[in-house]
Formats: structure tokens, sequence, C-alpha cells
């Protein structure tokens, strides 16, 4: 995983967080969802770029 997309990924993952406990805090539950989204976007994001750094190390991803 290159560096910029690892923290390109986290960092959508911690304003995500805040955003979404933002929203709980001011009982916004647009905001909410919206941090939530971000969170589990973000999130998923990196474990999809784990796994195909972990096929490339290995040698068994497609060529």
């Amino acid at each position: 995983m290159t560096v910029s997309r690892s923290i390109r990924n986290k960092a959508q993952t911690m304003k995500g967080r805040i955003t979404e406990e933002l929203g709980r805090v001011t009982h916004d539950r647009r905001l909410q969802r919206r941090g939530r989204i971000d969170r589990v976007s973000g999130s998923l994001k990196q474990a999809v770029q784990k796994t195909k750094d972990t096929f490339r190390r290995n040698g068994s991803g497609p060529r």
C-alpha cells in the first residue's frame, strides 16, 4: 500500500469518526450518518488495499 493512500484512507476514517461523534453530541442524525459513511468507506478502502498488497506480495495475483 502506498503511503499516501494509507494516510488518505486513515484520514477519511478519522474524519468520519469525528463527524459521527459531532452528530451524536448535537443530535444531528444526518451528520451522524455522513460520519458513519466516511468511517466505513475509509476502513473498506484500507481493507481492499491490504488485500491487493497481499496478493501482489505472494505473486498469486492476476497477471
